[in-house]
């Protein structure tokens, strides 16, 4: 009888016993083409020696040390790689176990940044509905997806949810994608004038919205025109790269492909690998600064803060990505990825949107492509098609709400950055077969 609490207990999991490149294999042998990286976490698939053997090192020097008391050489030399390959003005590195953490910590540096600058006011945070940020409650919080947050309402902080940059549902027809781009950026400074720009200290947003809406990309000029905004108001931009960061889009950071520097950047998920939990808060001179300058003391803390064998795994893994050449990769592969898929799907009559970038791509399914008509919710495709993939031997990351929430389904892909032609295509026929098997029942 196993005493784990699980995610879902009215569900029963086979038992993970071995990884090997981009494959899982259970304790009965049944091998999985792990498609998703989990939840876009094994960039590097499973089993790679040289991580292993970097953990293997460090736990024979120094498992833990307490950031109260002392740093470590390798948070140090995570700190100084992640830096040496920042976005603008980008210095200073807190490292933490993950995601959630890692937004938590942005939120409260926002908030200490401000109090600290003598601008107490400051203290609203200005978001983006159907995004995600974690599940701590700050976290939670800045995220915008309704169904995750329905049942926490009354333990969460307020905070405004503008709409989402969502072409697919949102662009009207005849408008350019750029025109699309600005309209849909100036929901920031509507909403900032609304609230009261003295209020608001920051804008949080994902590059590319992973979980709860599938990798959903941003129309051209959109992140610049935040910026502009951001600036004008003198407002912090955090951009959560949790799950669309450390190359998974093709770039190290996924704001560079929209040519701006956030203020905060939140790294997690690719950052360890899986090998180790690791995530961090990425914050500008001038917010590190303030601090400094002032009570030099940022109050926030965690026990597992800067741990020095995840340290080494992140830098072991940073360098595997940057020395193996898998930007230039992902790019690659991530591009046949999105043929492959057009190939299969293009016209299928329930597939309403592919789309994405690098190896982050997701499916949209309607239950009418003309109308773009989503199915009902009860009809639960999104859990379905999982469970026929799993079935199948593939992993991906179905998830419903896609709309608003409640309504619309997708389906997230993210396979490791080592991913081969051949396994592209078992991808692709195993999710065609399970998308069928779902719409059937």
């Amino acid at each position: 009888m196993s005493h784990i609490f699980p995610r879902h207990t009215k569900q029963v999991f086979p038992t993970a016993v071995r990884g090997e490149g981009c494959y899982l294999y259970d304790s009965q042998g049944k091998q999985y083409l792990d498609a998703s990286g989990g939840a876009a976490v094994s960039c590097l698939g499973h089993g790679d020696v040289e991580i292993i053997e970097a953990v293997k090192a460090q736990l024979d020097s120094l498992a833990y040390a307490h950031t109260g008391f002392f740093t470590s050489e390798p948070a140090e030399r995570l700190a100084s790689l992640l830096i040496d390959h920042a976005p603008g003005d980008i210095d200073r590195v807190y490292l933490v176990s993950g995601g959630s953490e890692a937004m938590e910590a942005a939120l409260k540096l926002a908030r200490q940044y401000f109090v600290e600058k003598g601008e107490p006011k400051r203290g609203r945070v200005i978001a983006r509905k159907q995004s995600y940020h974690g599940n701590t409650m700050g976290a939670l919080s800045a995220g915008g997806n309704a169904w995750r947050r329905e049942q926490f309402g009354p333990l969460l902080i307020d905070m405004s949810h503008i709409d989402p940059c969502y072409e697919y549902r949102l662009k009207h027809d005849g408008e350019s994608l750029e025109d699309y781009g600005i309209r849909a950026a100036n929901l920031l400074e509507e909403e900032l004038l609304r609230v009261g720009p003295e209020t608001v200290m920051a804008f949080a947003a994902e590059p590319v919205v992973g979980a709860t809406a599938g990798a959903l990309t941003a129309a051209p000029g959109y992140f610049k025109r935040i910026r502009e905004i951001c600036d004008k108001y003198g407002i912090l931009l955090i951009l959560d790269e949790v799950m669309c960061g450390m190359g998974r889009t093709g770039s190290l950071f996924a704001c560079e492909q929209e040519g701006v520097s956030p203020d905060i950047v939140c790294v997690a998920k690719g950052l360890g690998a899986g090998y180790q939990p690791i995530g961090a808060m990425l914050c500008s001179k001038q917010i590190y600064g303030a601090i400094e300058a002032g009570s030099g003391f940022f109050q926030h803390g965690h026990t597992y803060l800067g741990h020095p064998t995840a340290a080494a795994a992140g830098v072991a893994v940073v360098n595997a990505i940057l020395e193996r050449n898998l930007i230039p990769r992902v790019q690659e592969q991530g591009e046949k990825l999105m043929t492959a898929l057009a190939d299969e799907f293009n016209q299928h009559p329930h597939i309403g949107d592919i789309r994405g970038r690098g190896l982050f791509q997701g499916i949209e399914l309607v239950s009418d492509r003309d109308t773009k008509a989503p199915f009902d919710p009860s009809r639960k495709i999104a859990a379905r098609t999982k469970s026929a993939a799993f079935d199948a031997g593939l992993i991906c990351y179905p998830m419903s709400g896609t709309i608003d929430g409640r309504l619309g389904d997708h389906i997230l892909l993210a396979p490791p950055f080592i991913i081969e032609d051949s396994q592209i295509d078992e991808l692709v026929q195993k999710l065609s077969v399970a998308i069928d098997t779902a719409l059937a029942t």
